[in-house]
């Protein structure tokens, strides 16, 4: 018998206190304690506003291919981590395309080879968006929660690596294709001593079940594309060289149909499958909580030896199996 876990691919209102404390990751690993603070670690979190955005970032770079088709292009090297300016330009691009009459299909891609979106930079942590709303709602949470309700279809090209906040925001775009050889997926919130918050707890039980999506986020393991695809994690799996003339195929095709039925559909299993903004909100407070529990504060001194001995890329590399060796 196959087994399901892989370490590489072939490789309510919450206050803002909470918020601001939770700011420290939605989805953050050990890794980072091997990692500088950055200089405005002590600093309030900026609003989205505050920071790059748009196509003006050049993490986060906006192709209109054609008016009914856009294609976003994620690049932060070397491991393509999440950070401030990313998820405020992502954040951009998903409220200028909710706002645009035309745009129909909107596909997300990585340039760093060997990642898709990975997991929370906590060098950064302090300087993640806060929404200026009331109650003050996390930039993240607000991105994720546009993306699934948007009447645009969003299609996700995983080529790479994809834990943490970068597979829950691949599990909010409404399609998931990914490279047999290349895609990798993971939740290691759990092995880290922490708990997820930006969605993956609310998301995973809906599309593969509560037994399944309990293993992927207890576990903490890396699932490979293959395996990802049988639990239900992605739409489809196919090979490497087969992944963007597919994706090219479907996205220009749903972009001739007509937006109203586009939206429409999408709005009826809308309907059926999303989870309540509440919870994703609650998740995001107790994930903020967890960041003071002893155990994260243990492990974290463990993976900051495991990077100092095998390095940052080699630890990036095998995230999984790693966490597994610090516990």
């Amino acid at each position: 018998m196959r087994t399901i876990c892989r370490t590489q691919p072939s490789d309510q209102g919450v206050s803002r206190r909470d918020f601001v404390a939770s700011a420290v990751a939605v989805t953050a690993v050990a890794l980072p304690a091997a990692l500088p603070p950055s200089a405005s670690a002590q600093g309030t979190p900026r609003s989205s506003a505050d920071l790059a955005t748009g196509t003006q970032s050049p993490l986060v770079k906006l192709h209109k291919r054609t008016p009914q088709l856009w294609q976003v292009t994620i690049a932060n090297p070397p491991f393509n981590l999440v950070v401030p300016e990313m998820v405020s330009a992502l954040h951009a691009v998903v409220k200028d395309m909710d706002r645009d009459p035309e745009v129909k299909v909107i596909v997300f891609r990585s340039d760093i080879d060997g990642y898709f979106i990975n997991h929370f930079d906590l060098s950064k942590a302090q300087d993640f968006p806060i929404e200026s709303t009331q109650p003050p709602l996390p930039t993240w949470t607000d991105l994720v929660l546009r993306l699934s309700k948007s009447p645009v279809i969003s299609i996700a090209s995983i080529r790479g690596r994809t834990r943490g906040g970068g597979n829950e925001f691949a599990l909010a775009c409404d399609l998931r294709y990914a490279s047999l050889e290349k895609a990798l997926f993971g939740q290691p919130e759990v092995g880290s001593g922490i708990l997820p918050g930006g969605g993956g707890t609310e998301r995973l039980p809906r599309l593969v079940g509560r037994d399944r999506a309990l293993e992927v986020i207890l576990s903490s393991q890396d699932y490979a594309a293959d395996d990802a695809e049988r639990l239900g994690m992605v739409t489809r799996a196919l090979p490497d060289n087969e992944l963007d003339p597919f994706v090219n195929a479907l996205a220009t095709r749903l972009s001739g149909f007509d937006k109203q039925s586009l939206a429409g559909a999408k709005a009826q299993v809308n309907r059926a499958t999303l989870p309540p903004d509440a919870d994703l909100l609650a998740a995001y407070a107790e994930y903020s909580q967890s960041l003071a529990w002893p155990g994260f504060r243990a492990r974290r001194p463990r993976m900051g030896k495991l990077a100092a001995e095998h390095g940052p890329a080699e630890l990036e590399r095998r995230l999984g199996h790693y966490i597994g060796l610090a516990n």
